[in-house]
């Protein structure tokens, strides 16, 4: 199992400390290094070239992926406005879970005083289940928090 996290920030392409702010704050959540992405294709109407900053992500395994499991479980989900749980929609077909964060800031290890500007990122489960339902359950073990609405 491991958990990747990215953040993809368009506003990048006109301003390059996004992404080094980004870095630092998704290596503070994580707990380890984030690197910058760069985007691999020219694309004009967003202004964008081959090679640009244009996010960051992380990968934890082991011990720090468990760990940064649990306070997202137990600390950041139900710091998130109007909190009802996780659509189950996020499932891949191939037991791997991804749902969006609208905010960097439900991060208790975030400084609110500091942030410059509410980002939000996407947080992919790669479990090792075969099917969603699987993966499902496995979540649900962990004490992940489906939405009531999603029960199948």
């Amino acid at each position: 199992m491991k958990i990747s996290l990215n953040q993809g920030l368009g506003s990048a392409v006109g301003d390059k400390k996004v992404v080094e702010g980004a870095i630092v704050e998704m290596t503070t959540i994580a707990g380890q290094k984030a690197v910058q992405t760069i985007s691999r294709k020219d694309i004009s109407n967003f202004k964008l070239r081959k090679g640009m900053p244009i996010g960051a992500r992380v990968t934890l395994r082991g011990d720090r992926m468990y760990e940064f499991l649990d306070r997202l479980i137990s600390v950041s989900l139900p710091r998130t406005r109007d909190f009802r749980g996780v659509k189950a929609s996020g499932f891949d077909g191939r037991g791997n879970f991804t749902f969006g964060v609208k905010e960097q800031i439900i991060f208790p290890e975030i400084d609110i005083d500091k942030v410059t500007k509410v980002q939000g990122m996407d947080i992919t489960l790669v479990t090792s289940a075969d099917t969603d339902e699987e993966a499902k359950a496995l979540l649900g073990a962990f004490g992940f928090p489906f939405s009531d609405k999603d029960k199948k």
